[in-house]
């Protein structure tokens, strides 16, 4: 079986991190296979990516025996070739990611998810960041993330101690969207993923690309940018379907453009 499985349904590309023996934890195949998934989609059948774990775990982060292997790769090419491009790839993504964390999120699992636009959990999740427990830094944009969505304080702690937090306290200190109970988790989380594939995508991107543009900007810049993404969104096709919706009191439909 392929390390990570891929499939598109009603414009939703589902990723699911597939080596649940290992409790999905990365060697450079699936991390390599994970960077061709997302450059997948791209493709303008995706209007929405949906990411999850199979078996009991989302993601454990790095697989150990790949690192001590004498002919594996170096921790360099670890961050460098595996996790920064997936990070990247995430944010530069022209559509909303949500992850949707089934189990266990560790280490680069926890980032990568803290990474994606919209993240939920099972009750059963928890997030780990266990880099401290052997001696390393929090990678997988963790140390960018995770302070803007939890405060300085409380990521520091959680950095250096390496809590684990279940899946309600993450959603409680903002870490997160929501957690779902197990049993009706995974189709709550795909409802997120089948919505979001039926809203104005280009309006949704725009949304994300000036979030992530607030990381830098000050306010003035930030004001500008809105202006302009604003009138970016204003020429839409799905702009123009949403306004004449609104007016004649029926359900738009909106097509991504």
């Amino acid at each position: 079986m392929s390390s990570i499985l891929f499939t598109i349904e009603n414009a939703v590309a589902h990723i699911t991190f597939n080596r649940p023996e290992k409790y999905n934890a990365f060697n450079r195949e699936m991390a390599l296979l994970l960077q061709e998934k997302l450059d997948a989609c791209q493709s303008k059948d995706v209007r929405c990516v949906y990411i999850t774990g199979s078996g009991k775990a989302f993601c454990s982060g790095q697989d150990l025996e790949e690192v001590v292997d004498p002919n594996g790769p170096k921790i360099e090419h670890i961050v460098g070739e595996h996790y920064n491009p997936i990070i990247t790839r995430i944010r530069k993504l022209a559509k909303p990611v949500v992850a949707a964390v089934n189990g266990v999120a560790a280490g680069a699992g926890a980032n990568i998810a803290l990474a994606c636009d919209i993240v939920v959990a099972s009750q059963n999740a928890s997030f780990i960041q266990a880099f401290s427990k052997i001696g390393l830094i929090p990678d997988s944009g963790g140390t960018f993330f995770l302070p803007r969505l939890i405060g300085w304080q409380k990521a520091s702690a959680l950095m250096m101690l390496g809590d684990k937090v279940s899946a309600e306290e993450a959603e409680r200190m903002g870490m997160i969207y929501k957690f779902f109970p197990a049993e009706t988790f995974e189709e709550e989380a795909k409802k997120i993923a089948r919505t979001l594939a039926t809203m104005p995508t280009k309006g949704l991107t725009f949304t994300k690309m000036l979030l992530d543009n607030s990381f830098k900007n000050s306010y003035e810049d930030q004001l500008e940018d809105e202006e302009n993404f604003q009138q970016r969104a204003g020429s839409t096709k799905d702009y123009k379907e949403g306004v004449d919706a609104f007016l004649q009191k029926r359900r738009p439909n909106f097509i991504g453009e």
